[in-house]
């Protein structure tokens, strides 16, 4: 069984029961690390603190989109309290745009679209002084303003995490050498199959998002890092590429994003 590396986990909303055991099985599946990403102020706390107590996790810190918009005080009090740990911090993320939050919002409301944007594009600039990989959730049309505001702001350690999006921003991402990750949905799901067709192995990666939940073969499963097997399995048959090859490729992807930076 080769290494890997789940790249996107929010292991803070698993149960301090699921993570001990979780943590415990790490080597026996050659999982070496997990990216643990953050919502918000107080999941970033204790994804800090799962980090100092397991050395296999590196947290990542931000305030995920698919929320209300944070007050100035609660902003304020989270960039100060990510300056402060930043030197702990192996990215910033999960942040991005509220692609299912605004289409479940009633029409007759007024989305505060251009609110999220600009407190995107805040986080994007403390990325660029910081010098920190960003974990964006920005999916179909959202992904090109997110491309966009990564252009403005000189931005290409920029990893896409369960990405879907129409052949003229993937273009674009492939060009700017952005990373993609996949999920387990890989073994089932069309649309994430003809994106690893199309995406370059070199800028892919594998996560699980959990604790989301998956079908198919992963129903009624916790979700857990050990079904990255099954997605790089999906993929090598996909690319039609060696399987060994495909772990190497994915695990030195991963590296090069959250570890070398």
């Amino acid at each position: 069984m080769d290494k890997i590396i789940d790249a996107h986990i929010h292991l803070d909303q698993y149960t301090d029961k699921e993570i001990s055991s979780m943590i415990a099985h790490l080597d026996d599946i050659q999982c070496t690390h997990l990216i643990a990403v953050s919502t918000h102020l107080a999941s970033s706390q204790k994804t800090l603190m799962l980090a100092n107590t397991y050395p296999q996790v590196r947290p990542a810190f931000g305030f995920h989109p698919e929320q209300a918009l944070p007050t100035d005080s609660q902003l304020g009090d989270l960039f100060t309290w990510m300056a402060a740990n930043k030197d702990a911090m192996i990215a910033i993320g999960e942040i991005g745009l509220p692609y299912y939050l605004r289409n479940e919002t009633s029409s007759d409301i007024p989305f505060p679209q251009e609110g999220y944007i600009e407190l995107l594009d805040q986080f994007l600039q403390k990325a660029k002084v910081w010098n920190k990989p960003v974990i964006l959730h920005a999916v179909y049309e959202d992904a090109a303003i997110v491309c966009d505001l990564l252009e403005k702001h000189s931005i290409e350690n920029a990893h896409f995490h369960w990405f879907k999006g129409d052949p003229v921003t993937i273009e674009q991402m492939i060009e700017n050498g952005y990373h993609i990750s996949v999920t387990p949905d890989v073994v089932y799901e069309r649309e994430i199959q003809d994106l690893v067709k199309l995406y370059p192995l070199d800028r892919m990666m594998v996560e699980t998002d959990g604790p989301w939940r998956f079908e198919s073969e992963f129903a009624h499963q916790m979700t857990h890092p050990r079904m990255i097997h099954n997605s790089i399995s999906a993929i090598a048959a996909l690319k039609n590429m060696p399987l060994s090859e495909v772990y190497d490729s994915l695990y030195t992807n991963t590296c090069r994003v959250f570890m070398d930076s």
